[in-house]
């Protein structure tokens, strides 16, 4: 049973006067006991007993039977009865409720809006049925939209009865308890009339030196008894076990209470009960120690938001809390938050079904912010679904685990699933060059991130460089050598949970000679810069904002054509243009010189000159009388290497001081 003995008595108004059929008052009893499993069948057999004209009394039948099946998750019985219920008038407006509840669990999203939105207008402020509203609308989108989550029910830990509440320990998380309801040997005695079921005991499932589970066992130690034990917690060290223990009573009903257990050896000793809640009254469970042993997290209906609540203790001792404190309206609602993992000081998983999900109890993941604010979110699909999805377990800090669904089982019986998220990684990777570019032997990347992230990476003798980054995050980076100039780049990686590798390649200019800014165009003749040169001169703007103390020379250089005086009055307008853009873009006058060397300084072949046309030689300098040696269609590709604006650093200390 998952809350054993946590009794929610419903009190309905009587239907109809005079007395009850003695069974319908034995049913009734056994409701309100919580016995909901032996109550519906009684439910159902004075059902099928009571003529039809006996609208009043079948409506009221229906409606419990509906309750009690609703109680055991036996989904499919109860949407039928409630729905009995519905065509036999009866009277109370809860009754739209219940009904959305389960078609909202069975999946069944527009009939369950329908029934929400119907008891809604007899009850606008009711909490739980707007959240109920809510997860219907956000359901079709969390299908729509899958986590990376890969979920695959576990057949070897799994039985026809049910299994639920994992929880992974040992040193290398190889050890997992759960609860089941299996048993060796089947009895009438045995079966739970609350819930139909065996009574559950603590079993364990271990690696083996492979690395691969093996099938449980049940635990032979003293820890199990012939009452109910389930939902365990394990210390750090897998010494101490806090777990759920329900004992049963045939004079009246007994509250769950939380036990604990030590292990001495390789045995469990008999178990002890808390002393969490002083009474003998109040039901408690589902126990979740915290990583560092501070606090004892529970699951109680002490009083609080409605249903149960998730509360916490400190644990002063092996046996000794202090007050309880309920974790505020940010986790618990008017309806039932249950099964608290706790996998750090800031993080809180749990199940409930108050909060807006896709059925029944969905997983949440609670993170605790610096001023201490609670923020709630639905772990989707496909960790949840429209059944019960409960306690779960991580394997460490890895997005590794087992958790509890009813998920496709008719007979709404938990099994454990394992889940898996694969590790998605963001690399930016690329090289870091020179102008020509020549890779740039250690080379310096240095990338800040909003995420905290601040490395450096020295690039490879290739001038390689690779890093991983996380997934939407603005970086800046910034490539450095010696004898260049930095560049600047930013970079936002994208938010989807993706792979996806960024390239960004570097190419750094050099302080120690000119650097041609290539794609600059002037109007023919003139020193008029054309549009399309606005790419290159931003590009420009951007070096120099990237390295605020260097001082430069903009150089323009013609070609062979037309007089050396011509030449050198053009080139001299040509490139004061260019100063003047980059003044009129913010750039200080006093960083920057204009020279119009005409075609007294003719280009020198660089190594990628060479590379990129055959008809020259790196070192050789494209002088009138060399040009003139070649093919047309070799002069005129000299030529447009000798038309050129450069840039040359003629200073590092600009406000430096």
């Amino acid at each position: 049973m998952r809350f054993c003995c946590l009794i929610a008595v419903i009190t309905v108004a009587a239907l109809f006067s005079g007395c009850k059929p003695v069974k319908l008052s034995v049913a009734d009893e056994k409701q309100r006991s919580g016995e909901y499993f032996e109550a519906a069948n009684l439910y159902r057999k004075l059902y099928s007993k009571t003529k039809p004209d006996k609208r009043d009394l079948r409506a009221y039948i229906a409606y419990r039977m509906g309750l009690c099946n609703q109680k055991i998750n036996n989904i499919p019985r109860a949407t039928s009865a409630y729905q009995n219920a519905l065509r036999y008038n009866y009277p109370d407006s809860l009754l739209f409720l219940r009904l959305a509840q389960t078609y909202h669990q069975g999946g069944r999203y527009a009939d369950a809006v329908k029934y929400y939105e119907q008891y809604l207008e007899q009850n606008p402020t009711s909490v739980i049925a707007v959240n109920g509203l809510k997860g219907c609308v956000l359901a079709d989108s969390m299908k729509k939209n899958p986590t990376l989550y890969q979920v695959r029910r576990m057949d070897i830990f799994n039985s026809q009865y049910g299994d639920f509440s994992p929880m992974l320990s040992g040193e290398n998380y190889d050890k997992l308890y759960f609860a089941s309801s299996r048993a060796k040997k089947v009895s009438r005695d045995s079966v739970s009339s609350i819930t139909g079921q065996m009574t559950n005991n603590l079993f364990l499932a271990e690696k083996d030196e492979r690395g691969e589970w093996k099938k449980p066992i049940q635990i032979e130690d003293a820890i199990n008894t012939d009452f109910d034990e389930g939902t365990p917690s394990l210390s750090a060290d897998g010494n101490t076990m806090y777990y759920t223990y329900c004992s049963s009573d045939p004079l009246s009903s007994r509250p769950a209470e939380i036990y604990v257990s030590t292990r001495s050896g390789a045995s469990w000793s008999a178990g002890n009960r808390t002393t969490l809640i002083k009474d003998s009254v109040t039901s408690v469970g589902h126990p979740a120690i915290s990583p560092d042993g501070k606090y004892l997290y529970f699951v109680s209906d002490v009083g609080g938001y409605g249903g149960k609540d998730i509360f916490r203790s400190r644990i002063v001792g092996a046996d000794d809390f202090g007050g309880i404190e309920n974790l505020g309206a940010q986790i618990n609602t008017e309806g039932d938050e249950m099964f608290p993992y706790v996998r750090d000081s800031v993080t809180l998983y749990f199940a409930s079904n108050g909060h807006p999900g896709l059925g029944g109890l969905d997983i949440f993941k609670a993170t605790l912010d610096s001023v201490g604010v609670w923020h709630v979110e639905n772990m989707g699909v496909p960790i949840n679904s429209s059944g019960d999805d409960f306690g779960i377990t991580f394997e460490g800090r890895r997005e590794k685990g087992f958790f509890t669904s009813n998920r496709n089982d008719t007979r709404g019986y938990d099994h454990i699933f394992s889940f898996l998220r694969p590790v998605v990684t963001v690399f930016i990777e690329g090289y870091v060059s020179d102008k020509e570019e020549n890779p740039i032997d250690s080379a310096i990347v240095r990338i800040v991130g909003r995420d905290g992230l601040n490395e450096k990476v020295i690039a490879k003798p290739d001038g390689s460089y690779k890093v991983e980054l996380e997934r939407d995050i603005s970086y800046v980076m910034m490539a450095s050598a010696t004898n260049y100039l930095n560049q600047n780049i930013e970079l936002k990686t994208d938010p989807d949970e993706k792979d996806e590798t960024y390239y960004v390649d570097f190419y750094l200019a050099p302080l120690l000679k000119p650097t041609v800014v290539e794609n600059i165009f002037y109007e023919f003749d003139k020193a008029t810069l054309l549009p399309e040169s606005e790419e290159a001169l931003n590009e420009l703007i951007k070096i120099l904002n990237d390295n605020p103390h260097v001082t430069i020379e903009l150089g323009a250089h013609a070609d062979r054509k037309g007089s050396e005086q011509y030449n050198e009055n053009l080139a001299q307008r040509r490139a004061q243009s260019v100063v003047d853009y980059l003044i009129a873009a913010g750039i200080p006058s006093d960083r920057l010189t204009a020279k119009g060397y005409g075609k007294s300084v003719p280009k020198t072949v660089t190594k990628k000159m060479a590379a990129d046309n055959d008809f020259l030689t790196e070192g050789d300098v494209l002088t009138e009388q060399y040009i003139e040696t070649m093919t047309p269609e070799q002069q005129e590709i000299a030529d447009q290497y000798n038309r050129r604006t450069e840039f040359k650093v003629t200073g590092t200390n600009y406000q430096l001081f």
